[in-house]
């Protein structure tokens, strides 16, 4: 299968819109998992007065997440589905956030450089066409000492781990997904992970993309091995630029 990119993945995450809060919600620990990498930004001391971006914000779930761990940040929920984005606007809790419809292309145009103290990322970069230069983005966008974190599943590398994802995915999602009528998403779900970066490979590519201090932290239960936070800084120093 040839993976879902820009306009076709937005229209099938449009058409899935309406069932994924009800498919993800089913997934155990899916939103306990956003919670716990929500808290690896380390932002509960300090989350007054924060600008945080939610980039890739889905239906709202890491938005909620971010919003537990801090409250009193200031947020932008960022997607290019704007299925997706009307389901977390209707989220009474989240009436607090700014949220933008736009594919991460655009944001350059969109978002002032240097003008974020945190960005998260769910399920976004296996996603991308071109995550590095979305890595750049999220670099410039970044204040110096800004924090990253990245939640998705990236595989450890390990053939039992892989063995796990395709079985789970063969069993429970991508029939899930058939019933819901989304076939084709949950089938892109399945292939965009397999074909991406296994874990160690994309803390590689955080580095390489001028990010310091770059941590992978394993998640519990079935995911282990399968979803992974990525936890990472811009240099202190770093200025704004290209």
């Amino acid at each position: 299968m040839t993976l879902l990119r820009g306009d076709a993945l937005s229209a099938a995450f449009d058409r899935g819109s309406a069932a994924y809060d009800r498919l993800v919600a089913a997934s155990p620990g899916y939103h306990a998992h956003l919670r716990r990498s929500a808290r690896r930004l380390g932002l509960a001391e300090e989350g007054r007065g924060l600008n945080v971006l939610d980039l890739g914000c889905g239906t709202g779930a890491s938005t909620a997440a971010l919003l537990t761990t801090a409250p009193h940040a200031r947020i932008t929920g960022v997607d290019a589905s704007g299925g997706m984005l009307d389901r977390a606007k209707a989220k009474s809790g989240l009436s607090s956030v700014d949220f933008v419809h736009a594919p991460v292309e655009e944001l350059a145009d969109r978002l002032r450089p240097g003008s974020f103290d945190a960005v998260f990322a769910g399920y976004l970069f296996r996603n991308l066409g071109d995550p590095d230069k979305t890595l750049d983005l999220v670099r410039n966008l970044l204040v110096p000492g800004g924090r990253l974190a990245v939640h998705d599943y990236t595989l450890s590398g390990s053939t039992v781990h892989r063995a796990v994802w395709n079985a789970v995915c063969t069993v429970i999602i991508q029939p899930a997904g058939r019933l819901a009528g989304d076939a084709e998403l949950y089938r892109h779900l399945r292939d965009s992970v397999t074909r991406f970066d296994t874990a160690p490979a994309f803390a590689q590519r955080l580095s390489r993309a001028g990010f310091a201090d770059v941590r992978v932290s394993p998640l519990p239960g079935w995911q282990t091995g399968i979803t992974h936070t990525f936890t990472a800084r811009t240099p202190a120093g770093a200025g704004v630029g290209p």
